[in-house]
Parts: C-alpha cells; sequence; structure tokens
C-alpha cells in the first residue's frame, strides 16, 4: 500500500525540512513541494491569499501529481498550507493509500526566530505570525497537531514516522 504524508503548518514552522527527510528516508518516494508547484503559474500569478488566485488550477495540478506518483509505485510527501476541507479532498481521492496528516505548530518566539533563519528573500516577517493565528483557527483534531517548537528535525520526523496517531 503507498503512503502519503501531509505535512503543513505556518510559513516557516518547518515543512520542507521534514518533509525532505521523510522523502530521503523512504525506499521510493516523490517530494511534492505545494509552493513549488503554485509558482508554476508566473504570468497571471496572484499570492494565493489574494481574490483571483489559481488555487483551484494548482490542486488540481497537485492531485494530478499525487496520482501519478502512486500510480508508479512512489510513496509520496507533501507539504504546503492546507485546512480541512483539502485533506479531506485528498482523503476521499487516495483512498487506496495509507495517508498519515500532520500540522507542525510552534509557539510565537520560535517562529519569528524560525522565520529570521530563512534567506532573507524567504522570510516572511509578520506574515509568519499571521499564518500561525490561521493554522491555530483551522480546528484540526489534536492527534494530527505536533508541536515542534522544542524538537529538532529528527525528533520530528522520528515522531512521525513512529506515531500512528497521525493516520485518517
Amino acid at each position: 500500500m503507498n503512503k502519503i504524508f501531509l505535512i503543513t503548518g505556518p510559513a516557516g514552522v518547518g515543512k520542507s525540512t521534514i518533509s525532505k527527510l521523510i522523502a530521503q528516508n523512504l525506499e521510493k518516494s516523490v517530494l511534492i513541494e505545494g509552493d513549488d508547484v503554485y509558482h508554476l503559474v508566473v504570468g497571471g500569478y496572484i499570492s494565493p491569499w489574494k481574490e483571483g488566485n489559481h488555487l483551484k488550477f494548482f490542486w488540481e495540478n497537485c492531485k494530478s501529481l499525487i496520482k501519478n506518483s502512486i500510480k508508479n509505485g512512489y510513496d509520496v510527501v507533501f507539504n504546503y498550507i492546507l485546512d480541512n476541507k483539502q485533506v479531506e479532498d485528498i482523503k476521499k481521492s487516495f483512498l487506496n493509500c495509507e495517508i498519515k496528516f500532520v500540522c507542525l505548530m510552534v509557539d510565537e518566539t520560535t517562529i519569528v526566530k524560525r522565520d529570521k533563519l530563512r534567506s532573507e528573500d524567504c522570510q516572511m516577517g509578520e506574515r509568519a505570525l499571521v499564518l500561525l493565528n490561521e493554522m491555530r483557527g483551522h480546528n484540526f483534531n489534536k492527534n494530527n497537531i505536533l508541536d515542534t517548537s522544542n524538537l529538532s528535525a529528527e525528533e520530528t520526523y522520528i515522531d512521525i514516522m513512529r506515531s500512528n496517531r497521525y493516520l485518517i
């Protein structure tokens, strides 16, 4: 049975770092960075939080990438800022897969610190705190939330891989 790992959380929480660790340690895997897929649009690009964005096109592409990867025998690690509706849509679309959904969270001090560690062109500044508060408002199942404020990337990876609490 193929596996899908859905990794979400606010900007700067470590989604890319953890996703890469998971993908590198799976026997046959694909890493889909949601931001990379969203940025495929160049002409007519609109930020995802603004009206007129291309999120519908983005989700169609993501689901196609996941489907094609699964069809070809790859486990999938996908990271992006997700909400409950999108998680449920992926769950319904891939019934024959084992899916782990993890929302990485941290406290305000940690998100600010981690954001400053990013390259200057990738820093979110105040938007990182806005996204942190938005993610808190999604009311994800508490079993799917992992506070990484005091965890290393390796400890986070081990918890995700060993625990069944993230299965949806």
